[in-house]
């Protein structure tokens, strides 16, 4: 019987979490080991300058006061007594698309799975007022996470599944979008006069094109992208050759 990891960054309360979990219980066994608190946006971040605390709070359901990329080490160091089959992250609510998987815990959670060497899937919702109804997310995500468990992801990758909360048309296969990021800062003042910020959800136009995940769910489409943690530019690498060379003889 497979194991499956489960994480999020919405916090191991999350109805999101336990409709993840719920949805792949005939797969295999599930354990949850998850934020104690919300940890939106958090990105990749790892606790180091302070100590991680795990409570269980129910069976096979773990706590962790700490990010997403947190509850995957201790999970594979701590709670599980073997290797997972699989991890799962989400489901988050909103989608984590784009750009913007670059801030994405959720998508830091699989991220994470991915480099220690385990098959994992980040899976999120469109955003909506609440209730959200993460029945059909749930139903995606299973039926990925069955596809993965079936197959092998080629080294070094995992997936990123975006599900529009209307009835979707099917899966499609994408690409990260791009956009152009609008920074919006609000300021305001305390009592004592003293200025504070919040750092709000600027406005952005997204780059055409047709086979993008922000397209694909626009269309109504469960996005699929492939994702891995290689950053490197390749197409870069001779003008940045050209550039380091260039300052070196000035250098010399």
């Amino acid at each position: 019987m497979p194991h499956i990891l489960v994480t999020n960054d919405d916090g191991v309360h999350s109805p999101g979490i336990l409709a993840l979990a719920d949805a792949v219980t005939s797969l295999g066994t599930v354990t949850i080991v998850a934020p104690a608190a919300e940890s939106s946006a958090i990105g990749h971040a790892l606790t180091l300058a302070r100590p991680l605390r795990v409570e269980e709070v129910s069976r096979r359901r773990f706590a962790v006061n700490g990010t997403p990329t947190d509850c995957v080490n201790i999970a594979l160091a701590e709670v599980l007594d073997e290797p997972p089959d699989l991890i799962l992250s989400g489901i988050n609510k909103g989608y984590n698309i784009g750009d913007d998987v670059t801030y994405s815990g959720t998508v830091a959670g699989a991220l994470e799975g991915c480099l220690l060497g385990f098959p994992s899937v980040a899976v999120s919702l469109q955003r909506t007022g609440d209730p959200f109804d993460f029945a059909p997310a749930a139903a995606a995500a299973a039926r990925v996470a069955g596809a993965v468990l079936g197959a092998e992801l080629p080294p070094r990758t995992f997936l990123n599944v975006n599900v529009p909360r209307a009835r979707a048309r099917g899966f499609r296969v994408t690409v990260q979008g791009r956009r152009n990021h609008v920074t919006a800062v609000s300021k305001s003042f305390d009592p004592r006069h003293e200025p504070y910020y919040w750092i709000e959800e600027g406005e952005s136009d997204w780059e055409p094109h047709d086979r993008s995940d922000y397209q694909a769910v626009r269309d109504g489409w469960i996005s699929i992208t492939p994702l891995h943690p290689d950053l490197t530019n390749y197409a870069a690498l001779e003008f940045t050759e050209a550039l380091s060379l260039g300052r070196l003889a000035e250098v010399e």
